[in-house]
């Protein structure tokens, strides 16, 4: 090797559950992605500075899903409603560490999709399948103090809460710390 650093692909999946199916995000689900992103609650704690003004749809389901997915760090899902097949939320990977297996997943729902425990599946789908299928050891959510919601989907999703990194994000209005909670491989073997 001339010292050149393999990048890893992050692994193309969907997943299903009973009420949802999570699969990467595709150029027809622009327009819903946009809705979602622009939803004033999602925009309160989207860990994106204002100043960047809205997320396009159209470029985070194809170019910046592609570049995320090219450099190994991570990739774009769509939430899928089975009932109707409509898209109703956004994951996404990131800060992937391919030497620890770690990565790191974050989610926004759209408002008529929110408090019926869809984010939780999904997250859950996800995880369980980056474990058990990709061999990841360890995923991690970051959750900024008081997106109470936030919080219930990681405790649904059966993340533990492991502690509070000081000062370590941001959201719309500025800095926030932000609560870290891990789902690792020995707490599926149970």
């Amino acid at each position: 090797m001339s010292g050149e650093v393999a990048i890893r692909r992050f692994p193309t999946l969907t997943v299903s559950t009973p009420r949802v199916h999570v699969r990467p995000l595709l150029a027809v689900d622009a327009k819903p992605v946009s809705a979602i992103f622009a939803d004033k609650q999602t925009q309160r704690w989207l860990p994106f500075q204002r100043e960047l003004g809205q997320i396009d749809g159209e470029a985070w389901c194809t170019e910046m899903a592609q570049e995320r997915r090219d450099s190994g760090s991570g990739d774009h899902y769509g939430v899928i409603r089975r009932e109707d097949e409509q898209l109703v939320g956004c994951l996404w990977t990131k800060r992937t560490d391919w030497g620890g297996r770690v990565t790191e997943v974050s989610y926004a729902i759209a408002p008529e999709a929110r408090g019926f425990g869809m984010a939780a599946e999904a997250v859950d789908a996800l995880a369980v399948a980056l474990i058990l299928e990709h061999g990841f050891q360890r995923l991690e959510l970051r959750v900024a103090p008081g997106n109470t919601a936030s919080r219930r989907v990681a405790e649904k999703a059966g993340f533990t809460y492991e502690g509070l990194l000081r000062n370590a994000g941001y959201v719309h209005s500025g800095r926030v710390d932000l609560e870290v909670w891990s789902l690792v491989a020995a707490d599926l073997q149970h």
